[in-house]
C-alpha cells in the first residue's frame, strides 16, 4: 500500500460538478492498493498517517501530528501510485490490486483512521475526481507499506 499525503490549509473533491468531501487544515492522502495488501499493511498506513509529524510546533518544528492540530484528513483513491514507467512511456498497472480488493483496503484505512478519533472525508472511489489543494510548505511524504518486508 503507498500513500502520498501533503500538508495542507485546505483540501476538496469534487465529481461531476458537485462537491463529496473537503477539509480545513490538515492532510491531503493520495492512497494506492496493490495486490496482496493485507491488514498489517492497512494497519501501518492509518498508523503512519495518524501519527506523522508535520505540523509546526510554536517554534516553526515539525513534531505535531495531524491529531495533535485537531486537523482532518481527505483520502482519495489513486491506483496511479503504483504506476510503472521502467519500460516505454505508457504506464503498468499490473502492481495495483483490483478494483474489489482496493475499495475494500482503502475503506478499511478510511475506517482506521475514523477509529482513532479523526475526521474523515473521501473522494469517490473509481470515479474521475477534481481535486483541489492549498499546499502547506509545502510539504509532501510518501509512505510505502511494502518497506516492511
Amino acid at each position: 500500500m503507498r500513500a502520498v499525503v501533503q500538508r495542507v490549509l485546505g483540501a476538496s473533491v469534487t465529481v461531476d460538478g458537485e462537491p463529496v468531501g473537503a477539509i480545513g487544515r490538515g492532510l491531503l492522502v493520495y492512497l494506492g492498493a496493490a495486490r496482496n495488501d493485507q491488514p498489517k499493511d492497512v494497519k501501518y498506513i492509518a498508523d503512519k498517517i495518524a501519527g506523522l509529524r508535520v505540523f509546526p510546533n510554536d517554534d516553526g518544528r515539525m513534531s505535531l501530528s495531524v491529531q495533535d492540530v485537531e486537523g482532518a484528513v481527505l483520502v482519495v483513491s489513486q491506483f496511479t501510485l503504483f504506476g510503472d514507467v521502467r519500460r516505454g512511456r505508457r504506464p503498468s498497472f499490473d502492481e495495483a490490486a483490483d478494483p474489489e480488493d482496493a475499495e475494500r483496503l482503502y475503506l478499511e484505512v478510511v475506517d482506521e483512521l475514523r477509529a482513532k478519533g479523526l475526521p474523515v472525508e473521501t473522494g469517490t472511489f473509481r470515479a474521475m475526481m477534481l481535486v483541489r489543494s492549498e499546499v502547506d510548505g509545502p510539504v509532501t511524504i510518501q509512505i510505502d507499506s511494502r518497506k516492511l518486508y
